[in-house]
């Protein structure tokens, strides 16, 4: 079995600028040097809005919350649009299988997804998953998935796929990404919690995959001055997300980090064959699963591309 390195990148984007983003990207991209596997946070282009209200109260949206809405749309990006492709060929540049958070636009329905963008190292976008349950205050900003993108893909690494911050907390969602028997498990997330680092460790134990955490590493001082709502800032801490980017391999040791305080890339050499080691003794999907007992049926789910 080949033996590949995967980089997680923890760092934050040019906040509410997509020009700037994408440059941005494109830097930390080179510097993962030969990784073939790149990971980048939830929401990377371009912001994660912690911290804001976008105006709003049960029953009513302010003027200063839809100019903060449109900020966000013109820093957001669309599949097959301009940002995209330049996304695509900053994977081939690299030679390299790249996944990144990303806050999408429907330009059709107007709604706003919080997704990952899957793209090979010919440059060619591969698809990407939207997170089917936004948290709290997200529901505001983002819609919710059908299903139709809990998206797997067989490529020369390994079959990838994954979930979004605390779709990780949801049992049927991880398993649905074992029952397509995922390897390279993704979670880009903005939970900066230590206690985040149990469920990387769970999941790749549950799992028997290599589970990558990728978070941003935020200030405040990041944030534009001129932000409509900025003011919703004011309580806020100076580091809005310490970070915590992690790579786990199948038995739940850590490989890599976790990285707090700081924007840094992490690296690990990934032998598929310690999956094969993990499971003399459990297999999420085989027998130790209890088929003759239990049944997982997912609504919509994709079937597995072979990339």
């Amino acid at each position: 079995m080949a033996i590949f390195t995967a980089a997680v990148v923890q760092a934050a984007p040019v906040l509410f600028d997509l020009e700037a983003t994408l440059e941005k990207t494109a830097d930390l991209i080179e510097q993962a040097n030969d990784a073939e596997l790149i990971l980048f946070p939830e929401a990377f282009v371009s912001v994660y809005p912690r911290g804001f209200s976008f105006g709003t109260v049960v029953g009513s949206r302010s003027p200063e919350g839809r100019e903060l809405w449109q900020r966000y749309w013109n820093a957001s990006i669309a599949e097959g649009d301009a940002a995209c492709n330049r996304l695509g060929a900053m994977a081939k540049a690299a030679k390299a299988f790249l996944a990144i958070g990303v806050n999408e636009k429907d330009l059709v329905s107007g709604t706003m997804y919080c997704s990952i963008f899957y793209f090979g190292p010919n440059g060619n976008f591969l698809g990407k998953h939207r997170k089917i349950k936004p948290t709290a205050q997200e529901r505001i900003i983002w819609g919710e998935d059908d299903g139709s993108t809990l998206s797997t893909f067989d490529t020369s690494l390994g079959r990838m796929g994954g979930l979004i911050c605390w779709e990780n907390y949801m049992p049927a969602a991880r398993m649905s990404m074992y029952q397509k028997g995922v390897q390279l498990y993704l979670a880009p997330t903005a939970d900066a919690r230590e206690n985040w680092q149990h469920s990387m460790k769970h999941i790749s134990l549950e799992g028997r995959c290599f589970v990558f955490g990728c978070n941003q590493f935020v200030t405040k001082d990041m944030y534009p001055n001129d932000l409509p709502g900025i003011a919703d800032l004011q309580n806020q801490p100076d580091v809005m997300s310490n970070g915590g980017s992690v790579i786990v391999d199948p038995l739940g040791n850590v490989l890599a980090g976790p990285l707090w305080g700081t924007e840094g890339i992490l690296t690990a050499e990934i032998n598929l064959d310690l999956i094969t080691q993990s499971k003399l003794d459990f297999d999420p999907i085989g027998h130790y699963a209890r088929p003759d007992i239990f049944e997982l049926n997912v609504k919509n789910q994709p079937a597995t591309q072979k990339v």
